[in-house]
């Protein structure tokens, strides 16, 4: 290579690590932590909580909250109400509980009431909304025809899988597992798995037979307190079990 070839090189990865230096010290100082809220005024924005730098489309703050240690994933759109400056009351449109994990990509979109409990995480480009287009009326564009509102809740320790959705009404209890592209609306009990469009039961807990059908491998659970290097060993020892 020659010498002016080898400081082109040279030059390009300094300007590749000083961008990304860079971009990493926006992303910093653009997260939006209740200590550095930027422009956004939450209802509640718990300590610890933190939205990731970029965020998508947010408005509607006031008739939001979130609760303590909550993460919010870049490129979450988060409103409340029909668009900026829609005056929705004095109660909470969209209230997301302690612990909770929103995957990057997500859209909650609140018009009525949505209700996340605590410690529920969700995968990616998941969609939850009490809203729906109505079409009652055939002479009518569906877009010029009111909407319908129905109330969402989603019970603590749930997981929503990646690109999953749930539609206005649905009503899931404590720790659902949502199949990843599910399509959720109607009440899902306790302890249950749903898959499909539309979703349906696929497998529930039962305190007195347990898991129908049986689950083929139980996992090791996460001891309280771990570390990063511990829960790493966790997994590398769980991943060989899986193998053997």
């Amino acid at each position: 290579m020659s010498i002016a070839r080898a400081l082109r090189a040279r030059g390009r990865r300094a300007a590749s690590r000083a961008l990304h230096r860079g971009w990493e010290a926006v992303r910093k100082a653009g997260a939006v932590t209740a200590e550095q809220p930027g422009l956004l005024h939450f209802g509640a924005l718990g300590p610890g909580a933190k939205f990731a730098f970029p965020t998508g489309t947010i408005f509607g703050e006031r008739w939001i909250r979130i609760g303590a240690e909550t993460g919010i994933g870049d490129h979450v759109s988060l409103s409340a109400g029909l668009a900026p400056g829609h005056d929705l009351g004095t109660r909470p449109i969209v209230t997301i509980g302690e612990r909770c994990t929103i995957g990057r990509g997500s859209h909650i979109v609140g018009h009525h009431s949505i209700v996340i409990g605590d410690d529920v995480w969700t995968g990616p480009y998941v969609y939850i909304t009490d809203q729906n287009h109505s079409y009652a009326d055939p002479d009518q564009p569906i877009g010029r025809q009111w909407p319908v509102n129905d109330t969402v809740e989603i019970g603590d320790g749930s997981w929503l899988g990646a690109g999953a959705i749930i539609l206005p009404g649905a009503r899931l209890g404590r720790n659902v597992v949502v199949a990843a592209g599910s399509v959720v609306r109607g009440v899902v009990p306790d302890h249950s798995v749903v898959a499909g469009v539309p979703a349906k039961v696929v497998r529930r807990y039962d305190p007195a037979t347990g898991w129908d059908p049986p689950l083929r491998n139980i996992p090791v659970g996460i001891p309280e307190g771990v570390t990063h290097e511990q829960l790493v060993a966790l997994i590398e020892q769980a991943e060989s079990r899986t193998s053997d």
